[in-house]
């Protein structure tokens, strides 16, 4: 089953990437939850993203493209990056979120990856 793992996090955890008194023990985190991924053989691929403020949001309306910086869903927490997970099933795809240093205060969303053929 392949599948995509989304993790939201709120400003506070976004920030923690830049402040200085919590950047060293948030990288800590992700580089330990990413080295066990990436060893347990179930991840095929995945990033952080940037943060939220770097986004632009693009529309078409009327057949007229409306181009708007920052995200698109005003919401108390954000997108911020996603693994591609090929796991047995979806507990396992579960256990891992489970795992992940955003599940505390974040969420994670499971969604199965719809393959798509070219034609």
């Amino acid at each position: 089953m392949e599948c995509m793992m989304l993790i939201y996090e709120g400003e506070s955890e976004l920030s923690a990437r830049t402040d200085p008194a919590r950047k060293d023990a948030y990288h800590a985190s992700w580089t330990a939850y990413v080295q066990a991924l990436a060893q347990s053989g179930l991840m095929k691929g995945g990033n952080g993203l940037q943060l939220p403020e770097t986004a632009t949001t693009v529309r078409l309306r009327d057949g007229k493209r409306q181009v708007q910086d920052g995200p698109y869903a005003d919401s108390k927490e954000q997108l911020g990056g996603y693994f591609i997970l090929d796991v047995p099933n979806l507990d396992v795809a579960l256990d891992w979120a489970a795992r992940c240093p955003a599940a505390a205060a974040g969420t994670l969303e499971i969604r199965p990856v719809m393959v798509m053929q070219p034609s």
